[in-house]
């Protein structure tokens, strides 16, 4: 570890990075060496058997992919390869997220088979789909599943399991597959593919990982007779990166890999609507990171579920047509716009609201007349804003009450809507976020059951304990260790940027800047005894938004990361303020 500067080594030390071989393999991914074999994927030689079958014999495919940016980079991935082997028998069929919600439905699948479909690849869902893929296999249809996510009746069979008894694990702990029954309640699919249900050596890859993996075993075993150049896949990485970094999954291991040569591949895309959208956000290809992609690009591929058909996402994504390209990426700026104004009002009414009302436990707020779509936003800022597990819900274009959750990590989400399974007629998620639908007459009532569930359920949170990785003086933001920490990007999940504290420095200058004179961020120069002085940034932010009141001339204590910035093709070093105290 000697090689390393200090700074690095205490970094990667912070990361559980101790030896030299751990560090070469962190700082260092490689393709061949950080990518599992596809096939010890437990269904894996099934389902390349089965695709080159359906794709030999010329048969009907339909490709039914989740509608959010880990789903529609997924079908891309598909789509990529039957291009690549001139295949055309298939289809994309993305639900509306408004009108039929996530994961396979019944009425899709009847018009599968008056089309004579043959082979149904779900993609990013599917798992907890036991009746609609039963109906699939009646109606003819072989399906093969690619997901990531649990089987609904192992999270809701949890609390038989030791773990859980032991208060160990939570139910979103991929763990927990030690204890329960392996072909507990999964669909009859003709394969399955999701690491979560077998013995992948890799848990936790996202939705468009997890096709990506099937891309790469179907080009393993039938690559030569294709005529595919060895590698031919890793341009698939982009789809696969942006996925990884999109959907939140830790950033380590074969994750760590996807994203890391994800962004590579990304930067020189060859795809028109990548390029279009990027020059529409006037970000610079050459310097693309995980932030522009996190805050810039998915957002805007999102907004086309939230705000109109996903289809627009996935569009964008996979035309030649340049010209069609730019349309679109105008298109999906603008309603990604529309998004914002409408999160921004709904905000509005729920702040007037809590003027009024006292907060449980367990918070839960909703209006008939909220977009579904983009309440998952709203319960995101509620969450951040008063600490608490959120639950938000509206009405569907069909009538039926669904709503969005997030976690404060006080509690797994899906542990607590298991506990108050009662009142829901479907939910599912993850720890930290979740989604559900509620019998109208309950919903009034769902804001105690929870915070009496929340009770049972919820676990110790260590409160005001500040969280960093190096206390140092002001001098330590220059350029020489921004690149240091850069060889540990990209960053995310699992391998946060580092945070530093430094203490007792001084706020020199407080700004507001914002679009168009909006105010709506901070810019503030700090300093220190040694007379260093730094630039600091806070997105949405004002004077009130810290654990102190903000004034010039105060000593404080700031909690911030490196950030640098390109703005207008000017270099900045600065720091992203995470907390002042």
């Amino acid at each position: 570890m000697q090689q390393y500067s200090e700074l690095l080594r205490t970094i990667l030390e912070k990361r559980g990075i101790r030896n030299l071989a751990e560090a070469e393999i962190f700082l260092n991914p490689d393709y061949e060496r950080d990518l599992y074999d596809p096939f010890e994927m437990k269904d894996m030689e099934k389902a390349c058997v089965k695709l080159f079958e359906v794709i030999e014999n010329k048969e009907k495919i339909v490709i039914y992919a989740d509608y959010d940016c880990d789903g529609i980079p997924g079908a891309v991935i598909l789509q990529d390869l039957f291009k690549k082997i001139g295949y055309s028998n298939y289809e994309i069929y993305i639900p509306g997220r408004n009108s039929e919600g996530y994961g396979l439905n019944l009425s899709a699948i009847k018009q599968f088979a008056q089309k004579r479909v043959k082979l149904l690849i779900t993609i990013d869902l599917g798992i907890t789909a036991v009746s609609e893929i039963a109906q699939a296999e009646i109606d003819g249809i072989d399906v093969i599943i690619t997901d990531h996510h649990l089987p609904k009746q192992k999270v809701q069979d949890v609390k038989n399991s030791p773990a859980f008894a032991l208060g160990d694990i939570s139910p979103g702990d991929p763990r927990l597959l030690n204890f329960l029954h392996p072909e507990l309640s999964l669909p009859k699919a003709y394969a399955i593919l999701n690491p979560k249900v077998d013995n992948y050596p890799e848990k936790i890859l996202c939705g468009a990982g997890v096709v990506f993996k099937l891309v790469q075993g179907f080009i393993k075993k039938y690559g030569e007779f294709y005529k595919i150049n060895t590698g031919w896949e890793k341009w698939l990485l982009d789809m696969a990166g942006l996925a990884t970094l999109s959907d939140l999954v830790p950033l380590v291991g074969e994750n760590r890999a996807m994203a890391y040569f994800g962004i590579k591949v990304l930067k020189k895309s060859p795809r028109p609507g990548v390029q279009k959208l990027l020059s529409k956000m006037k970000i610079n290809p050459k310097y693309l990171t995980e932030d522009d992609i996190g805050f810039m690009i998915t957002p805007r591929l999102n907004a086309a579920s939230r705000m109109d058909n996903p289809m627009m996402a996935y569009e964008l994504l996979s035309t030649e047509d340049e010209v069609r390209a730019g349309v679109i990426a105008d298109h999906l700026s603008k309603i990604n716009d529309d998004r914002k104004t409408m999160v921004a009002g709904i905000m509005r009414e729920v702040n007037k609201k809590f003027e009024k009302r006292e907060t449980k436990k367990v918070i839960v707020i909703g209006n008939p007349k909220w977009r579904v779509g983009v309440l998952g936003l709203v319960a995101s800022k509620i969450s951040d804003e008063y600490k608490k597990p959120v639950f938000v819900w509206g009405k569907d274009e069909n009538d039926i009450i669904k709503g969005s959750c997030r976690s404060d990590g006080s509690v797994s989400l899906v542990e607590l809507m298991t506990e108050t399974n009662e009142f829901f007629l479907e939910f599912g998620g993850h720890e930290f976020a979740g989604g559900f639908t509620v019998h109208s007459e309950k919903i009034h009532f769902l804001e105690e059951a929870l915070s009496l569930s929340f009770n049972k359920v919820k676990r110790d949170k260590t409160e005001n304990e500040i969280i960093f990785d190096i206390k140092s003086d002001l001098s330590m933001v220059n350029m020489k260790n921004w690149r240091e920490i850069e060889k540990l990007a990209p960053f995310g999940l699992a391998n946060p940027k580092p945070i530093f504290l430094f203490e007792n420095v001084n706020i020199e200058n407080i700004k507001k800047f914002g679009k168009n004179g909006s105010g709506e961020h901070l810019e503030i120069t700090f300093s220190d005894i040694s007379k260093n002085k730094v630039k600091a940034i806070s997105f949405f932010s004002s004077s009130e938004s810290f654990k102190v009141p903000l004034s010039e001339n105060i000593k404080v204590n700031l909690l911030a990361t490196f950030d640098l910035s390109r703005f207008k093709g000017r270099e900045e070093l600065r720091l992203r303020i995470i907390d002042i105290i």
